[in-house]
């Protein structure tokens, strides 16, 4: 490797330019894990790239490893005795696309005003490449990295990681190391670099009302047997009470109250009720009581309602209905027990006029909490107020990531969930975007944060 006497913060800003381009090359890979059969070559040649890459950027032992699934993309560098092991973790599949709601082709990516568009562009293609950028310039300019350096790039995060499990066991020797980092997030903000310190875990439930055998013309049979659609309306309308708190009995006996640091922490953060009233455009703001909207989003339960499907365009009342009920459960709640109590409240408030069965949709997760001493977190505090210029804040998010909770349980790792995404850049949507002075910055970010680590933990 030819080594220069460059600084690699320098080295990163002249190259910059070069590296988008390198960006749009693999975004331009449609890596979709959900279609299996469509897409199978696409995701090979996706792994295959991000090999390459890999390897250019001076990393060792790199290799797309099998699973039983998609295969997972190592590489890593080891050459830092006595100093911390750090495991990057990102993943290269991407969502399905609907491309006649782009501006542009999802997969010809471009930039515009300042931002990169293409899908997999903030999720997780764009983030995980700043990570493989930054250690390209240390490596380049110094020929060394501060710290022991892993990478664990998967394929399936897109369809849960199903394959993950069984990988982490059978790998967890080669996965060894002090804490994971993930650039898989978002700051609350633009401005304001954010550090999740926490996340939502949820269980997911599916009800189905039976009511006739068939169905039935609504003139001729309407008022002699209960509809399923007006019998399911009558059970959601009972999920929840008048101050927005769920109804369900034994639902928040686990959960713990908010302290006054957490509610300061919080406070702190520069997003209000207005702005996530201006954000989501709804008419007024609802939810539990007593709390901000900001707080309701990530330090508290919920339980929502985000499937309905029933009737037809016919005059009929129709033979069934399911509704699909969704909670996202804070630490200390258990799935299984939540399922249970949510299952159980259903069945016990529906009418007897119809036939209900409730099932689990998904296994869940409990939620998660990242504790203040966690290794790397004063590192990551450090190189984004030097990148950015602002103190960061420390949120919880009310979204989950399912790979937190398995670093954790199999390897027993803590995450480190340094993120570089902005709140409008169209997740899992339409014109998905990253805003390039985030690529730019969080290269910058990735070199300091390795600096940083590899100072303070020796």
């Amino acid at each position: 490797m030819s080594i220069t006497s460059r600084d690699p913060i320098d080295y990163a800003r002249e190259r910059e330019a070069a590296a988008v381009e390198q960006l749009k090359a693999w975004l331009a890979i449609p890596s979709i894990s959900r279609d299996t059969e469509g897409h199978a070559a696409d995701m090979q040649r996706a792994a295959d790239w991000l090999v390459d890459a890999l390897r250019a950027a001076g990393l060792e032992n790199v290799a797309a490893l099998p699973t039983q699934g998609f295969p997972v993309v190592y590489g890593d560098w080891l050459h830092a005795p006595g100093a911390p092991t750090v495991l990057i973790y990102g993943h290269y599949d991407v969502q399905p696309v609907k491309p006649d709601e782009w501006v542009s082709p999802p997969f010809e990516p471009v930039v515009r005003d300042g931002k990169l568009y293409g899908r997999g562009s903030a999720d997780d293609k764009g983030q995980t490449f700043i990570h493989v950028k930054a250690v390209e310039a240390l490596l380049k300019t110094r020929g060394h990295l501060p710290i022991n350096v892993k990478f664990m790039i998967e394929g399936e995060e897109e369809v849960g990681s199903r394959s993950l499990p069984a990988f982490l066991t059978a790998e967890a020797e080669r996965l060894a190391a002090d804490t994971v980092v993930i650039s898989d997030t978002s700051w609350v903000a633009p401005g304001v670099p954010t550090i999740n310190v926490g996340l939502r875990g949820g269980v997911t439930l599916e009800v189905t009302l039976g009511g006739p055998a068939a169905d039935l013309h609504s003139g001729l049979y309407g008022g002699s047997v209960h509809n399923p659609i007006l019998a399911a309306a009558q059970i959601i309308s009972r999920l929840h009470d008048e101050e927005g708190r769920v109804a369900v009995p034994g639902f928040y006996d686990r959960v713990r109250e908010l302290t006054e640091e957490e509610r300061l922490h919080a406070a702190r953060i520069p997003v209000t009720d207005a702005h996530i009233l201006a954000e989501t455009g709804a008419p007024r703001l609802w939810g539990e009581a007593g709390y901000t909207a900001l707080e309701r989003m990530g330090m508290r339960p919920t339980l929502d309602v985000l499937k309905f499907v029933a009737g037809g365009d016919a005059a009929a009342i129709p033979s069934s209905a399911t509704f699909r009920v969704a909670t996202r459960l804070v630490p200390d709640q258990d799935p299984t027990d939540i399922f249970e109590s949510v299952r159980d409240y259903i069945l016990a408030v529906a009418p007897d006029t119809v036939r209900v069965s409730v099932k689990r949709a998904n296994v869940g997760g409990p939620g998660v909490v990242i504790p203040p001493d966690a290794p790397g977190l004063d590192a990551a505090r450090q190189a984004l107020q030097e990148t950015f210029g602002v103190v960061p804040v420390f949120a919880r998010s009310g979204g989950g990531i399912p790979v937190v909770l398995m670093f954790r349980q199999q390897l027993g790792l803590p995450s480190l969930l340094m993120g570089f995404g902005l709140p409008d850049d169209g997740l899992h949507g339409p014109n998905e975007k990253l805003d390039l002075r985030q690529f730019g910055g969080g290269i910058e970010t990735s070199i300091r944060f390795m600096q940083a680590f590899g100072v303070t933990s020796r």
